[in-house]
């Protein structure tokens, strides 16, 4: 397959590059850190293509995304990874505004941009990774909880405008994962990214419209949803 990963270069999207490359796929990765993804195509140098992209760089990324599917000829699977969130019990607005320039901005130039080009070529299959932190509105972190917000009924919207389309689109709804994201006191339930990138990727060979990782999230969830609201 080609598989295209945006957000590549750490956390749960680079534990699912190197998953997917490490099965002899061809993986394009997008990503800010130009040393590290110079760093993982020495690792893997036969089927990763690398791909500068700041996601808040909001006019570069129609063009780039075209660029990548007319050197790839094709796309399988594209996931979206991108995203950032702090905590600001301040509410200081260059934290809040920052957010929603990559959650909301970005990512949904990103997801609209990759749909069209999915639905140009007659197929493909778009993994968005949100948060279960969108469920209810977080005081320490408010843009992050409101944007996650955005990212769940946007991916919702998706699947249901997908099925006329001939496009596949899940969302992956991470609990707290161990990675750079995961920030506050007394954290419990912190899964490890391996576990989480298992749980995923098997969600996506089965083309599940929605998972929650991983599996013990799902009680979190659930009282997120209906009881905290």
């Amino acid at each position: 397959m080609n598989i295209l990963i945006i957000g590549a270069t750490s956390g749960i999207g680079r534990g699912l590059w190197d998953t997917y490359a490490e099965n002899d796929n061809n993986v394009i990765v997008l990503g800010r850190r130009i040393s590290l993804l110079d760093e993982m195509k020495e690792m893997r140098p036969t089927n990763t293509t690398i791909y500068s992209c700041d996601i808040t760089n909001h006019q570069e990324l129609e063009p780039l995304f075209k660029d990548v599917f007319d050197n790839a000829k094709h796309i399988d699977l594209a996931i979206i990874c991108a995203g950032t969130g702090d905590l600001n019990p301040e509410l200081l607005p260059d934290i809040e505004l920052s957010t929603i320039n990559t959650n909301v901005l970005g990512w949904t130039i990103a997801v609209d941009s990759i749909y069209n080009l999915f639905k140009k070529q007659g197929f493909g299959h778009i993994v968005t990774i949100t948060s279960i932190g969108g469920l209810v509105g977080e005081p320490n972190a408010p843009a992050y909880s409101a944007t996650k917000a955005y990212q769940i009924n946007y991916s919702q919207a998706l699947r249901k405008k997908s099925k006329k389309d001939g496009i596949s689109v899940t969302e992956v709804r991470p609990g707290l994962v161990n990675t750079a994201m995961a920030k506050g006191e007394g954290l419990f339930w912190v899964m490890p990214v391996p576990k989480v990138v298992r749980q995923i990727k098997k969600a996506i060979t089965q083309k599940k419209s929605l998972v929650v990782v991983t599996k013990r999230w799902n009680i979190i969830s659930f009282i997120m949803k209906y009881f905290m609201s």
